[in-house]
């Protein structure tokens, strides 16, 4: 049986809106794996220096201590980093990769422990090869712990969103005001939540009134759990006007 893996993916979130993302290949997620790898032993060669110290004293102690801290930084280094920066670890972040549930709901911290400690099994026998060949023969280039997690890995840059003039603000921007919190919100924002605003701008006249109101509500609030401004920059916007602004100040190119 040949399976067609896909370039890309596409995902209709609950509000009814669908977006895609490109996947994350196997050379892309194995790099990030390789710098994860490295954060991981340069900490546990700390931890060790720190062990053989403490060894002479208490031989048990440290020999407990030792192995403990070994299963917590080597599981818990994965599972701690993509539940506190939504799917996403040191080398995920340099290589601009997040785990996503396979369905846009909110990544859950059951669906991260399971493809973290699922990794022992698709790490065998050595450097990811039954991971790699899974990826290779999975439509969405999923690892085992993808598949029994229900995650996908995809590539984000918000330089290659593509954001239509039509849903620019074209006149003064009251978010440009406070460029280190828009900063911060680029930052912590996650690719899909910006690309679902991008995409309910898009066909705000698809929507019924009502619906229209109630989206846009919930997506300002999500933007407002991320990154509070100033009341003076939104005192006098409407949920709508609060997103666009937002979203044509994110994703704006700045020049000299």
């Amino acid at each position: 049986m040949t399976v067609e893996r896909q370039a890309r993916v596409t995902i209709e979130t609950p509000e009814g809106i669908s977006f895609s993302y490109p996947l994350a290949g196997p050379v892309t997620r194995f790099a990030a794996w390789a710098i994860d790898a490295l954060v991981i032993f340069t900490v546990l060669s700390a931890l060790s220096k720190a062990v053989s110290i403490v060894a002479p004293l208490t031989p048990g102690v440290a020999t407990a201590f030792g192995i403990i801290g070994y299963f917590v930084v080597s599981i818990g280094y994965g599972m701690f980093l993509e539940w506190r920066w939504r799917g996403q670890t040191i080398g995920k972040r340099l290589m601009q990769v997040r785990v996503m549930d396979a369905e846009a709901l909110r990544l859950t911290f059951q669906q991260i422990a399971i493809r973290n400690l699922l990794r022992a099994v698709d790490s065998l026998p050595a450097l990811y090869t039954v991971g790699g060949v899974a990826m290779v023969l999975s439509k969405h280039a999923q690892r085992l712990g993808d598949m029994a997690a229900g995650t996908i890995v995809v590539r984000q840059s918000r330089s290659g969103l593509e954001i239509p003039d039509t849903i620019r603000t074209g006149k003064y921007n009251s978010f440009a005001a406070s460029p280190h919190l828009v900063a911060r919100l680029r930052q912590k924002a996650p690719l899909d939540l910006l690309a679902i605003a991008v995409n309910a701008l898009e066909r705000r006249d698809q929507f019924e009134p009502d619906r229209r109101l109630e989206l846009f509500r919930d997506l300002a609030r999500k933007f407002r759990d991320i990154v509070t401004f100033p009341e003076e920059a939104s005192a006098f916007l409407t949920d709508e006007q609060y997103v666009r602004g937002l979203v044509d100040e994110m994703t704006r190119v700045r020049r000299r």
